[in-house]
C-alpha cells in the first residue's frame, strides 16, 4: 500500500508544492512547527533514510541545502532546522524547519492545523526565494 507520501506526490492526496522532481518532492507540512515548515521526500518509498541509495541521498541533501537557503531568506529565523526522525510516516524524508530557538524543534508544538492560504503563502516565499 502507497504511503501517505507517495499518495501526496502522486496527486491523490493535496499537497502543497514547493519543488518536483523526477527523484524527490518537496512540500509544506500539514502539522508545522513554525512558518515555512516543509518536507523534503524521495519519489522511491523507502522507510529508513539509511537504506537510500547513497545519489539519493546526496540529492535530497543538495535540495535540502537549496531549500534551506531560501527559507532562511524567506522568514525571519536564526537557523534553519534539520530533522530526519522517520516514525511518523514509514517513508524517508527530511523536515527543514526555519526556527529561533531550539524548542522549535519539538514536534509537541507542532501546528494542529493551518490554512491552505497559510500553507499556499508560505510555499510561494520559498519558491520566490529560489527563483531569484
Amino acid at each position: 500500500m502507497a504511503t501517505v507520501f507517495t499518495r501526496i506526490i502522486e496527486g491523490d492526496l493535496p499537497g502543497t508544492f514547493v519543488h518536483r522532481d523526477e527523484r524527490c518532492a518537496v512540500f509544506m507540512s500539514i502539522n508545522p512547527l513554525a512558518t515555512g515548515h516543509c518536507l523534503i521526500v524521495p519519489t522511491r518509498e523507502v522507510d529508513h533514510w539509511v537504506d537510500l541509495k547513497i545519489d539519493e541521498s546526496q540529492h535530497l541533501f543538495t535540495v535540502a541545502h537549496q531549500i534551506a537557503q531560501a527559507q532562511r531568506a524567506a522568514f525571519p529565523c536564526d537557523k534553519v532546522g534539520m530533522i530526519i526522525a522517520g516514525y511518523e510516516v514509514p517513508h524517508a524524508h527530511i523536515h527543514l524547519i526555519p526556527t529561533t530557538h531550539m524548542g522549535q524543534l519539538d514536534f509537541a508544538n507542532a501546528a494542529a492545523s493551518v490554512s491552505r492560504e497559510e500553507l499556499e503563502e508560505a510555499a510561494e516565499a520559498i519558491r520566490n526565494q529560489i527563483a531569484s
